[in-house]
């Protein structure tokens, strides 16, 4: 298809395509993704031999999502999404493949090293969601984004569910226990790099760029985009520092439950619902992001951060508002990223979002990591309310900085860069 040679129609056509492809290799790098990774802190612990160790898992695999972010940018800048997202998705995949050889030779720094490329699959999730609005207009950036966010749930809730069935495969081929899982993470994975890499055809990356002017103009025909330096440091800071509050107090939530009384099954309830929280309403807040502007969407954001957090503060030790709080938090996430992300893309010219959008994966990544680590000394020196409490610095300063870009003026976006 000649980029020269594609109308509005065509183009709307392209992008629709465009939406349904990545969300499907969303779903199988959701699979991948919760298939395995929920078996990372196990696997760190006996091979350790402490349970001491069991968070390097996620930390290695944030880690791990946070290095290849811009790596992933750069690929897509010199050979477009698809070369980019396949690669990241084939990374994953060897990183699965390293996990089973690790624990059936006992390497603790291979395992760590395993979990690390496993992390791609993170990064390739993240660099997908943008994908989606290389080809999007104004009207639609935020919902075709949201749309590929919400995809990675269906896989990644189906995935734990498969543990039992993978460690009966893993004893048919002979694994080592708690290892059997990773073979349908290499499959997954293995899925969604051929669907990036053969189906995502015509690249929307490299189309966008050769569409050139006159197509940009056509592309932008309902609301002119706007260009603020400003905006983009706001929109990265909000979704790095939105990750983070998140991070922070549900990385604690089990940890203070479990100390109260809690069973099992509410621990694991109030996980499932403040994961679906994160992620059931995120094309809702995509549409309203589109309706309503960035702006609104982020203060609603962490409007609901702010509900999550005193409700947490408050009702700290029962059960139940703990839960509320815990969905409050991921609804609060998901607004506060979709329109962050969608405000990271409209306010960089054209031939910077790539790298630009790298750099924003990559920091949400570390602040996530920073927030999880900070939040246990946190709890263990003021307690569960308090951490709710001190979480609320990170939401003031994305607030602040919503009021201090929303008075600044942006100007035209350039096509070149």
């Amino acid at each position: 298809m000649s980029a020269g040679a594609i109308g509005h129609a065509e183009l709307a056509a392209l992008q629709r395509r465009t939406v349904w492809l990545l969300s499907a290799g969303q779903v199988l790098g959701g699979f991948a993704i919760g298939a395995t990774i929920s078996l990372g802190a196990l696997l760190v612990a006996d091979v350790s031999g402490s349970d001491a160790w069991s968070g390097m898992a996620a930390t290695m695999s944030t880690l791990g999502a946070a290095v290849a972010a811009i790596p992933l940018a750069r690929v897509a800048v010199r050979r477009g999404r698809r070369i980019a997202l396949s690669s990241g998705a084939l990374i994953s995949a060897l990183g699965a493949a390293l996990t089973i050889v690790a624990a059936s030779v006992r390497s603790f720094p291979l395992l760590l090293l395993a979990l690390a490329l496993v992390g791609a699959g993170a990064a390739v999730a993240l660099q997908a969601r943008f994908a989606a609005t290389d080809l999007a207009t104004d009207r639609t950036r935020g919902r075709d984004l949201s749309i590929v966010v919400w995809a990675t749930t269906l896989g990644a809730v189906i995935g734990p569910n498969l543990l039992e069935p993978g460690e009966v495969v893993g004893r048919i081929f002979g694994l080592v226990p708690l290892t059997g899982p990773f073979l349908f993470g290499i499959a997954a994975q293995l899925l969604a790099a051929a669907v990036y890499l053969f189906a995502l055809r015509p690249d929307p990356l490299l189309i966008a760029r050769a569409l050139g002017a006159a197509a940009d103009a056509a592309v932008r025909a309902e609301a002119p985009a706007l260009e603020s330096r400003a905006r983009e440091r706001f929109a990265i800071l909000t979704v790095a520092l939105s990750h983070a509050t998140m991070v922070a107090v549900m990385s604690m939530t089990p940890v203070h439950l479990l100390h109260h009384g809690s069973s099992l099954t509410v621990i694991g309830l109030t996980i499932s619902l403040h994961v679906a929280g994160m992620f059931a309403l995120s094309p809702v807040f995509g549409i309203l992001a589109d309706r309503l502007g960035r702006l609104p969407i982020i203060l609603l954001g962490q409007g609901l951060f702010v509900g999550a957090l005193v409700t947490l503060a408050v009702g700290a030790e029962t059960a139940s508002a703990v839960t509320v709080g815990l969905v409050l938090l991921g609804l609060g996430w998901s607004a506060s990223t979709v329109a962050g992300s969608a405000l990271v893309t409209e306010s960089t010219a054209p031939l910077r979002r790539p790298r630009v959008q790298g750099v924003t994966d990559t920091l949400m990544n570390l602040s996530g990591a920073a927030g999880g680590a900070l939040a246990g000394p946190t709890l263990a020196l003021v307690g569960f309310d308090g951490l709710a409490v001190t979480a609320t610095a990170l939401v003031l300063a994305v607030v602040v900085g919503a009021v201090v870009v929303g008075r600044r003026p942006a100007s035209p976006l350039p096509v070149s860069g």
